[in-house]
């Protein structure tokens, strides 16, 4: 018979496993925050066609525009906003989903020039639950140098750019018309634009249909 000492504890060594979680949580995608300084004006908008009346046509630098509107304003109205008064060189969308009747919009802007680069950013159900707009949207950005990317995304922001003025609009909007009640910010800053595209530069897409692109 053989005694067996059952005090004496076995020594493992963790140190492998460890070192895998210290790298997996590393790894991990963290979030970020950034303090910005700006002049608040609150409104609150009923409906599309009174943003033009509650907004200025100029958003100048270092404004925020907080507006409450009534379900019946979608995000993309927003960017109609800026777009009547400058032209854009880069801008960058998220939503999780939109219509195929919201991308002909944006292929309107890109037509006639008031988009020059577009990068999109889009939840993971979009390309299946949302095929056709997803061909649509894909076609139309390949037009282009930017990029489409799936990824497990419920943010609503638009980032543009023109020359050394930025703006970005943060919404709780999808792009589609919904009757909800939305809050949107519309924010004159270079360092919030820069904020939200480092962060979005970083993401990988679920789909490798657009890797062969780079990062403007």
């Amino acid at each position: 018979m053989i005694d067996i000492d059952l005090t004496v504890q076995p020594q493992l060594d963790l140190s492998g496993f460890e070192s895998a979680r210290k790298r997996e949580k590393e790894n991990k995608r963290k979030a970020s925050a950034v303090k910005t300084k700006s002049r608040i004006e609150a409104r609150f908008a009923k409906s599309e066609e009174v943003l033009s009346s509650i907004l200025p046509s100029r958003i100048e630098t270092g404004d925020s525009w907080h507006v409450l509107s009534s379900g019946d304003v979608d995000a993309l109205s927003f960017l109609a906003h800026l777009l009547r008064e400058t032209p854009m060189d880069y801008v960058a969308f998220s939503t999780w989903c939109m219509a195929a009747a919201d991308v002909h919009r944006i292929a309107e802007w890109v037509d006639s020039g008031r988009i020059k680069h577009l990068d999109a950013y889009v939840g993971e159900i979009f390309p299946n639950q949302y095929a056709d707009a997803h061909q649509l949207l894909c076609a139309l950005v390949r037009r282009g140098p930017g990029r489409v990317v799936v990824f497990r995304n419920h943010s609503k922001l638009f980032l543009c750019r023109s020359l050394n003025r930025y703006w970005v609009v943060e919404s709780s909007a999808n792009i589609n018309t919904n009757p909800r009640s939305e809050n949107t910010v519309i924010t004159a800053s270079e360092a919030l634009f820069e904020h939200h595209k480092q962060y979005l530069d970083r993401v990988r897409s679920f789909n490798r249909d657009f890797d062969d692109r780079g990062i403007v």
